[in-house]
């Protein structure tokens, strides 16, 4: 179990890494332990898309490298204290992707002027204020997972996104839509402004439609392809 899970967290990076995401050596996806030991995600110090199976550790929720080598991420808290808070959730990204670090520092609020971002609002995704520095204890951690509450994403203003899923796929594709939606939103802001959005209950329904799980599933297998050809 613990090498499919080695292997889908270093896939998660990757792909990540592949859109662009890289941001030198931050940023970090993780999926749940299965056993409840806490959180696999990658090791410290590389790229996103330079991670392989063998660059994934176990973290446990003190902090514990209980599988793997070489030095742990700093923000570990931000996935184990997510998984301690959310039951639901078997997948975190957090990365800092340029046009979503933008829109929520500009306090505007993320507005469904595409179809990505429908998959985020209504009503809008919250936003993490407490600090803009290093998620780096427990309690910021905990205080993280209580402003995403129930939500599929979380803006850290000032810092980068978290997103999450039921699983380290949905979560993965979840982060990339909302970079998208961020970027045509200041596209469009580009022009001028905004000058329409789509409507809280037609926003819902394009959700429902275009956002199914089978579909992130899709996008997710789409993503493995291109990372192979």
């Amino acid at each position: 179990m613990s090498t499919d899970i080695r292997t889908l967290v270093s896939q998660s990076s990757r792909v990540l890494g592949a859109a662009g995401l890289d941001d030198f050596i931050w940023g970090h996806s993780s999926a749940r332990d299965p056993e409840g030991r806490g959180a696999w995600l990658k090791r410290s110090g590389i790229a996103l898309s330079e991670v392989g199976p063998d660059d994934v550790q176990l973290v446990s929720r003190d902090g514990e490298v209980l599988a793997g080598s070489g030095d742990r991420h700093i923000e570990y808290p931000i996935h184990t204290e997510i998984y301690a808070a959310r039951p639901d959730v078997d997948g975190v990204v957090h990365i800092h992707p340029p046009h979503a670090v933008a829109l929520a520092a500009s306090g505007v609020a993320l507005r469904p002027v595409s179809h990505q971002a429908t998959l985020f609002t209504p009503p809008e995704p919250p936003r993490f204020t407490e600090t803009s520095d290093l998620i780096r204890s427990a309690e910021l951690g905990a205080a993280v997972a209580r402003a995403l509450a129930d939500r599929n994403a979380v803006f850290l203003v000032n810092h980068g996104i978290v997103a999450v899923g039921p699983d380290l796929q949905t979560a993965t594709v979840t982060a990339l839509l909302l970079e998208e939606a961020c970027a045509q939103q200041l596209l469009t802001c580009g022009y001028g402004g905004i000058a329409s959005w789509t409507d809280d209950a037609q926003a819902l329904e394009k959700r429902e439609r275009i956002y199914s799980p089978k579909a992130l599933n899709k996008v997710w297998e789409h993503l493995l392809r291109r990372l192979t050809d």
